[in-house]
């Protein structure tokens, strides 16, 4: 199963006491970072909102989780504020004020619209009936999310498999001129030899043959052929296999690259240099897909 990093989700729900939304967005990353940014005066909650992510499954990508929660009613609740942050924040807006020659029209209500200025005291049970609030809308939010990277993920898999459909199409083409190409490396090798050493000196036939052999183990890439089909067997698997999936596609790709470069590297013939580029090219286009699978 294919999952994009690339995702957004987003869940509202108002009750008699609170009007809670969370939003998730999250862009690439090569490990889970999650930051969640809430109310300050629900910052308690942060570390019960991480825990859900990885709790859903989330293990991979840079995720920002925003929650808002508007008090409508705080029965039982003890409401303070914090006395040297709201100074800072007061002194802040007069000296905007000041610079810039704006009103000075500060007010109650125009500092109240601060949250982040209220200190909220709750007893254990209080923070827990908070938490129950909140997390059946996290969820929402969680379930739109992944919906959204399956989606994704899904688009970037078909594109990912055709191309790699094209790449091994690429290198079947590759086997019945490769035996040409040696046959024809090994030929410019004798004829270099004969011409070097000349009429006068006596040539070693079977010393030639045997270094010729030799050479043609070197030239052969038939065991390349042969890993690059077992990495494809391998990279199906992984492709329909459960859980995250983007580095080990990303090791796996890594590996079907050194093989079509030491072809590269071997052939001579320029109808195999040729089919070497156009699959270096798609390999390339898959990497950059992976890149955002998680």
């Amino acid at each position: 199963m294919i999952y994009s990093m690339t995702a957004f989700g987003r869940a509202r729900k108002d009750t008699e006491e609170r009007s809670v939304t969370a939003e998730i967005k999250s862009v690439n990353n090569r490990f889970l970072d999650v930051t969640v940014k809430l109310p300050r005066m629900f910052g308690y909650l942060e570390e019960k909102a991480k825990a859900r992510i990885s709790e859903r499954g989330i293990s991979r990508g840079k995720i920002d989780v925003f929650i808002t929660i508007d008090v409508l009613s705080s029965n039982g609740v003890e409401v303070s504020f914090d006395k040297a942050y709201t100074e800072s924040y007061i002194n802040a807006l007069r000296k905007i004020a000041s610079d810039y020659g704006l009103r000075d029209d500060i007010s109650v209500s125009t500092v109240s619209r601060n949250q982040d200025i209220f200190l909220v005291k709750k007893a254990d049970e209080d923070i827990e009936k908070e938490w129950r609030t909140v997390l059946p809308v996290l969820d929402e939010a969680i379930d739109m999310f992944l919906s959204s990277r399956l989606k994704e993920g899904n688009n970037m898999k078909n594109d990912i498999m055709e191309k790699k459909s094209n790449v091994m199409s690429l290198a079947a083409q590759i086997a019945p001129l490769s035996k040409a190409d040696v046959d024809s490396q090994l030929e410019k090798l004798k004829d270099r030899i004969k011409e070097l050493v000349g009429s006068e000196i006596p040539l070693d036939e079977s010393r030639l043959i045997t270094e010729c052999a030799l050479m043609a183990d070197r030239l052969a890439i038939d065991e390349e052929l042969v890993r690059l089909d077992s990495h494809f067997k391998a990279f199906d698997e992984i492709v329909s296999s459960d859980g995250p999936v983007g580095r080990k596609l990303d090791f796996l790709l890594q590996e079907i690259n050194r093989e079509t470069n030491t072809i590269g590297s071997k052939v001579n013939d320029a109808s195999i240099a040729k089919i070497v580029v156009e699959m270096k090219s798609e390999l390339e286009k898959i990497r950059e897909q992976i890149q955002n699978i998680e």
